[in-house]
């Protein structure tokens, strides 16, 4: 029955080592994932105070999207205006041409017939 005994101490020693060592595993392991669980929680508040941040700077950003936006349709109908007016005085002065033109041949047609223009007359049109 020693042995029986001794057989059974040792088991008994055996297990008790074995629960030991689960719970000293299982110790170490609840330890590791708790200081995890209170990192992620502490690192939830940072990112929800960026995410709060990133919101207000993006409306921000969207505001002075719209304004440059504004700015820049502006400056193109100003662009606009310009080529508009550039292209009015090049029809203006496409028809000064012409007048021009007009006249010099009038006046050289006279001359050809003998008739002499006076200047004041011309000086009037111009």
């Amino acid at each position: 029955m020693s042995s029986e005994s001794s057989h059974s101490q040792e088991t008994a020693e055996a297990r008790a080592a074995f629960t030991a060592s689960l719970q000293s595993v299982g110790a170490n392991l609840d330890t590791d994932l708790r200081a995890r669980a209170t990192n992620l929680h502490e690192n939830s508040t940072a990112i929800a105070k960026q995410e709060d941040e990133l919101k207000r700077t993006t409306k921000g950003l969207a505001k002075q999207s719209n304004e440059l936006e504004k700015l820049a349709n502006q400056g193109r109908d100003g662009l606009k205006e310009i080529g508009d007016i550039q292209n009015w005085a090049e029809l203006i002065e496409r028809d000064l041409l012409i007048v021009e033109e007009t006249l010099k041949l009038a006046e050289e047609e006279d001359r050809k017939n003998g008739k002499q223009i006076p200047e004041s007359k011309l000086r009037r049109w111009f």
